[in-house]
């Protein structure tokens, strides 16, 4: 930077200590117009490290006023601009903010895209901070102008403006209070933090109250409770369900973006998001609400047309717990790849989870891998060499799916209306016996696969390169080759059952043709949307207390006044000495009252409304 550009980057009136003229190498000793052409920022000097000048401005004052004029006039133009500008960084004082402190959390921001180098250098599940915001993806694709609108004005006016990673608090939503939810640090074990949510007493009482709406099967139960608590987590997660089968997309959306917003209130201060290193246990009930929520607010993201947002919250996920990865993101985690186009993450993703968690086992990993390889030689910026060793790694790769996964080829050209061949329809290796002879865990797998990644097989040039690969596919099964048998000893002995996390998986995708190859084991327990198949090794930190139960030997007459009037109680309350014969009798009496009382107030309550009397019985005319 030169040097004329760094002065008059200060404000009039200040001096650098460094740059001002000292009085003993003044030619004149002048102390006063040296002191004025220095706040004027007239004379630039160099100094060296022991102060000292290094240019020779006394013994050239022409060249001392020349470069004074040019650096006058600069400064005049600056300073029209930044008043011109002023209005404009007013406005943007919310958006500067947000970037100082992006840069403040994240001084790595700045190198990170200057090349694939550094980029890759990064941890595999590094989560930036802009990411995780959807807003920043829209302008990138229809402008800051089109996403905003007239926000900016409104945002001024807001009573309270606290910065979030994950969601941004609206006008709408009820102004929050603490909730009773804190984030406390468990350990640190192999340079790992591991982390948990805790409910307060005040918490763990509203919470038996809401296991108690749910049991009522009425919703408006859980309206009210939110209304008297309207950050519960799980009243909110319940609650935003029950709005997405009713089709109000908005609100369900709102609701979980108020949970995230409850729950990162009460992050811990050490506790960071985009480290990698925090980690948060599944089996603890407190944690899952923050698991679900996340992974509601990334599906919701997807429909939004979101795909890299819903990306960086894939990964926010699976860094929380990439050992047992609870709610099996790695189904997920490749399509959405797919989707932003984020083809370099997934291959790496690939080449270095390989070899510890077998990620060609899997069937979205075996075949969007050699699709991503694919997008990545179609791109014409790259270097030759890197488009040819693209290209053969996918047709590698395909191939070995193709082997090891055949009943996938059929049902993916179906919902892409795409119809082979008659050599690929009449060969018994791709045809239904592929289909029916796979166990029901490879069915649920392969199922979800192609109900959520059919779309990108769509496109033609895709078409156009899978269709030799098929070919040859079929080449090596019919010359007997020994990767064909070893495929389906493998298919043989694996996929007996699916795991507890990818049945959770396929619950919260609401995959059609996933959720009906589920067992009968899944099915037939009821399942909460706030808690979806919890670990069969919960860690309970607090149980809901026992309900005081009502003796059960009534008559069924009083079971029958009980359904029509819930408070109806035969017995009343519970006598403290049961083996009180004179209070026994004396119960009964009370009873036989209290029967003979509701049905007067249930005969009172019965209204026979009369059926609407016709003004006109001869009828307004005839019939057409």
């Amino acid at each position: 930077i030169p040097a004329e550009e760094s002065e008059d980057e200060l404000p009039a009136g200040e001096e650098r200590p460094d740059t001002r003229l000292s009085e003993g190498d003044t030619a004149g000793g002048n102390q006063d117009g040296n002191k004025d052409r220095s706040k004027k920022g007239a004379v630039i000097e160099e100094t060296d490290g022991d102060g000292h000048r290094e240019g020779q401005e006394a013994e050239q004052p022409d060249q001392m006023l020349a470069s004074s004029n040019k650096t006058r006039k600069k400064k005049k133009k600056r300073k029209t601009k930044k008043n011109s500008a002023g209005e404009t960084v007013e406005d943007n004082d919310l958006e500067d903010i947000d970037s100082l402190l992006e840069r403040i959390e994240d001084p790595g921001l700045a190198p990170q895209s200057q090349g694939g180098i550094i980029t890759d250098s990064r941890p595999l599940l590094y989560v930036e901070h802009r990411n995780l915001n959807p807003e920043n993806e829209l302008k990138r694709y229809f402008g800051a102008r089109a996403v905003l609108g007239d926000q900016r004005p409104r945002q001024r006016q807001r009573q309270y403006v606290r910065s979030m990673w994950l969601t941004a608090p609206k006008n709408t939503w009820p102004r929050y209070s603490k909730t009773g939810i804190t984030m406390q640090l468990l350990d640190t074990r192999r340079g790992l933090q591991h982390f948990t949510f805790e409910h307060h007493r005040e918490y763990q009482q509203v919470q038996f109250k809401f296991l108690d709406a749910v049991e009522s099967m009425d919703p408006n139960n859980i309206v009210l409770l939110l209304q008297m608590n309207p950050y519960h987590v799980d009243s909110l997660l319940q609650l935003s369900d029950v709005c997405r089968m009713q089709e109000d997309q908005e609100m369900a959306r709102d609701l979980i973006e108020r949970a995230l917003y409850s729950l990162e209130c009460a992050f811990h201060p050490v506790f960071s998001l985009t480290s990698g290193a925090c980690r948060l246990d599944y089996r603890r009930p407190e944690n899952r609400a923050f698991f679900l929520a996340l992974f509601k607010h990334l599906m919701f993201l997807e429909k939004r047309g979101c795909p890299r947002t819903a990306l960086e919250f894939c990964k926010l996920i699976l860094s929380l717990d990439p050992e047992n990865d609870p709610l099996c993101v790695l189904l997920l985690i490749d399509f959405l790849s797919l989707r932003a186009r984020e083809y370099t993450f997934l291959t790496r993703l690939f080449q270095e989870w390989e070899s510890h968690r077998n990620l060609s086992q899997l069937p979205n990993f075996a075949f969007s891998v050699p699709l991503a390889y694919f997008f990545l030689s179609q791109q014409e910026e790259r270097p030759e060499l890197e488009r040819s060793q693209a290209r053969e790694r996918a047709a590698r790769l395909i191939q070995l799916a193709l082997i090891m996964f055949p009943s996938v080829l059929m049902p993916l050209l179906d919902h892409c209306s795409v119809q082979p061949d008659a050599r690929v329809t009449s060969h018994p290796f791709f045809g239904l016996n592929a289909q029916i002879s796979q166990s029901p865990a490879l069915n649920q797998l392969t199922s979800l696969y192609v109900g959520r990644t059919h779309a990108l097989w769509k496109d033609p040039a895709v078409m156009a390169w899978l269709e030799p690969h098929v070919h040859e596919v079929l080449r090596m099964v019919e010359a007997g080759d020994a990767l064909v048998q070893e495929a389906e000893h493998k298919r043989k002995i694996r996929y007996q059952s699916a795991p507890r996390n990818i049945y959770r998986h396929i619950i919260l995708s609401e995959m059609k043709e996933a959720t009906a190859a589920l067992p009968l084991e899944v099915t037939s327990q009821p399942v909460m949307e706030f808690d979806p198949l919890p670990p069969l090794d919960s860690i309970v930190s607090y149980t809901r207390p026992e309900r005081t139960s009502h003796p059960s030997n009534e008559s069924s007459l009083s079971l029958f006044f009980r359904s029509l009037l819930p408070n109806f109680n035969l017995q009343g309350d519970i006598r403290h000495n049961g083996d009180d014969e004179a209070g026994a009798v004396q119960d009964l009496n009370q009873g036989v009252n209290r029967l003979m009382a509701a049905m007067r107030d249930m005969l009172a309550n019965i209204q026979f409304q009369e059926p609407p009397r016709d003004d006109n019985p001869e009828g307004d005319g005839d019939w057409d």
